[in-house]
């Protein structure tokens, strides 16, 4: 059977180094975003297969679902890379805002696994991959629709990794725990790898991926040799 990866909320960052990677080491990439016109040229690039989903909506999660297995097979293993921020002081902030940063950070989770779950179940296994922040496990001031979601987030994969972890589909979370680097964020030149490194986040996915089932890993934390804990 073919390996497939399906990234959802895939963009410049460290969703294409994943796609980049695995696509080197023989996966077939399906990406996911709302809008798929900024994914022209890394699907050109790796040849991989855009479709256009808003992950907090149900049935364009399952249309995804749906058009993935029917151009490419079932997902291998499956991202889930998307999130909302949105800051300001808690008698300030609009629920509206609140309500849309739970829905893409935290609830488009639990859809997107649910639909890979009962995909990957069938099949004998699989891999359903969270991406984490700093918030996942720290509130910070004036952030708390953002750690709401990624704290959500974190509870999603823990408990089901409990679940279908005895059903050989592995659940891991990764908390990133720092900036990452990008072409607008760079480090001083005094200051080498004070920046996470998207390629070097992307290979410790592969990792996670390839490691022996007697020995899964249900999270990771990744953070700059500099970065403070």
């Amino acid at each position: 059977m073919a390996n497939i990866a399906l990234i959802v909320g895939a963009g410049s960052g460290l969703s294409a180094s994943l796609a980049r990677l695995f696509a080197k080491e023989g996966f077939t990439i399906a990406l996911a975003a709302r809008n798929i016109d900024k994914l022209s040229a890394l699907s050109d690039e790796i040849g991989a297969v855009s479709f256009a989903a808003d992950a907090s909506q149900p049935d364009e999660v399952e249309q995804l679902f749906q058009k993935v297995e029917q151009q490419l097979g079932i997902p291998t293993v499956v991202i889930y890379n998307p999130s909302w921020r949105v800051r300001g002081s808690l008698v300030e902030l609009d629920p509206a805002d609140v309500a849309k940063t739970l829905e893409i950070t935290a609830y488009g989770g639990f859809l997107v696994a649910q639909a890979a779950a009962k995909r990957q179940l069938a099949v004998g296994g699989g891999a359903i991959f969270f991406t984490g922040a700093s918030a996942s496990v720290k509130g910070y001031p004036l952030s708390a629709p953002f750690a709401m979601g990624k704290f959500a987030l974190r509870g999603l994969a823990q408990s089901i990794a409990r679940e279908l972890a005895p059903q050989n589909i592995h659940v891991a979370h990764f908390v990133i725990d720092g900036v990452i680097r990008s072409d607008t964020r760079i480090e001083p030149a005094d200051q080498p790898d004070s920046l996470l490194d998207p390629d070097a986040i992307a290979q410790t996915y592969l990792n996670i991926l390839r490691q022996p089932r007697s020995a899964w890993t249900w999270e990771v934390e990744l953070r700059p040799w500099v970065e403070k804990f």
